[in-house]
């Protein structure tokens, strides 16, 4: 039986597991919290830090295959163990590339593909010789995640609130739609992607809100998305599962924003809406089996749960049992002790036939559940 470890022990990691069930395979998985999502669904928890060398070495002698469920991980490490003949997804030269948003941008310039313009700018100093780029986004080259490290510079007066890091400057794009695709790839190099989903984001917290499968594309706008998509993922020449999040400008143009080497939140919907979901496609992927379904079996929204602004502390799940009565909705608590504003505690699926009654499912999800806590609101 394989031994696969997973780097990091949050949702994404409880998820795999949970597909992992089906499968011969033991599971190992590092990270630092004993209590996190992943500790009590795996065969082997240890307690370890994936940003530590030694600790990422050293789990990685106790399996045969890796896999991760965060970039934030010990590069040096993975780069080791490979060496050594370990087999991880994705190689560690793409983690190298993905995790850094400098190294990122100049990958899509190299393979020529679409992205939006930009410049690398090393101080904030230096800021104030690319005004031509303003409305712009700054966003800071390691470090920065779920709209962390990200600043919207819109005018030369916001020149101040960027990062005095090495970070990437890139020209704001007019979007009329953002996507995301999946896409998986085997040790072969076949691939196999995934219906495009369009997501709708909350503006406040930058953060998804809900999304839509699959996404209202016009033919040549899809063509253009999945070819663009899978052009990012064949230059990686790595096997695994990525989420390739895109722009669609009101041009038309599809530009690249972001790649995430990894199951990923634009694929939560793929459990319940599509054939094999985004976790049973890794696990084949892993365990060489051949590439999953992806077709949808019913157009789908998926709505995040996300703790309630005011509340930290024991999460509280209200409106859970009406959603519950929510004909095709599909709840998925990720067992997170303590709530704070804006953290991911949870998501819910819906599908329907018509994208009406998606948008009414959701929108009831949204009116419905709220992840507060039983201790008292902040003040």
């Amino acid at each position: 039986m394989l031994k696969a470890g997973i780097l990091g022990g949050g949702q994404l990691g409880r998820m795999l597991l949970q597909a992992a069930a089906n499968y011969p395979v033991e599971t190992f998985v590092l990270e630092n919290d004993a209590h996190c999502p992943s500790a009590h669904l795996c065969d082997h928890f240890v307690k370890g830090d994936i940003r530590n060398y030694d600790d990422v070495y050293a789990f990685g002698k106790m399996v045969d295959a890796l896999t991760i469920e965060i970039e934030n991980v010990n590069v040096e490490a993975l780069e080791q163990l490979e060496k050594e003949g370990l087999a991880i997804y994705p190689r560690p030269s793409v983690l190298r590339t993905i995790k850094n948003k400098i190294l990122q941008k100049q990958y899509y310039k190299e393979n020529e593909i679409p992205s939006p313009a930009f410049v690398i700018t090393q101080s904030k100093s230096e800021l104030a010789q690319h005004t031509e780029l303003i409305p712009a986004v700054h966003k800071m080259g390691e470090g920065g995640y779920d709209g962390k490290g990200v600043q919207l510079i819109r005018e030369k007066a916001d020149l101040d609130k960027g990062f005095d890091v090495p970070s990437v400057l890139e020209k704001m794009v007019n979007i009329r739609k953002e996507i995301a695709v999946m896409v998986a790839m085997n040790k072969e190099g076949e691939t196999a992607l995934y219906p495009p989903v369009e997501m709708i984001f909350d503006p406040v917290l930058n953060l998804l809100d809900y999304q839509l499968c699959p996404a209202d594309l016009d033919q040549r706008t899809l063509w253009k998305a999945e070819a663009i998509a899978l052009s990012v993922v064949r230059n990686f020449k790595s096997p695994g599962i990525y989420a390739v999040e895109l722009f669609v400008n009101t041009e038309g143009d599809v530009l690249v924003n972001e790649t995430a080497p990894r199951v990923h939140n634009s694929g939560h919907h793929t459990i319940e809406a599509h054939y094999s979901s985004q976790f049973d496609m890794l696990w084949r992927i892993i365990l060489g089996y051949p590439l999953g379904n992806t077709d949808p079996i019913l157009p789908s929204a998926m709505i995040n749960l996300v703790g309630a602004e005011g509340f930290s502390g024991p999460a509280v799940y209200e409106g859970l049992e009406e959603v519950l009565k929510i004909d095709s909705a599909f709840v998925h608590i990720y067992g997170k002790k303590e709530t704070k504003p804006g953290r991911k505690m949870g998501h819910v699926t819906v599908i329907a036939p018509t994208k009406q009654d998606l948008l009414f499912n959701a929108n009831k999800v949204k009116n419905l559940m709220k992840v507060t806590s039983i201790v008292n609101r902040q003040s």
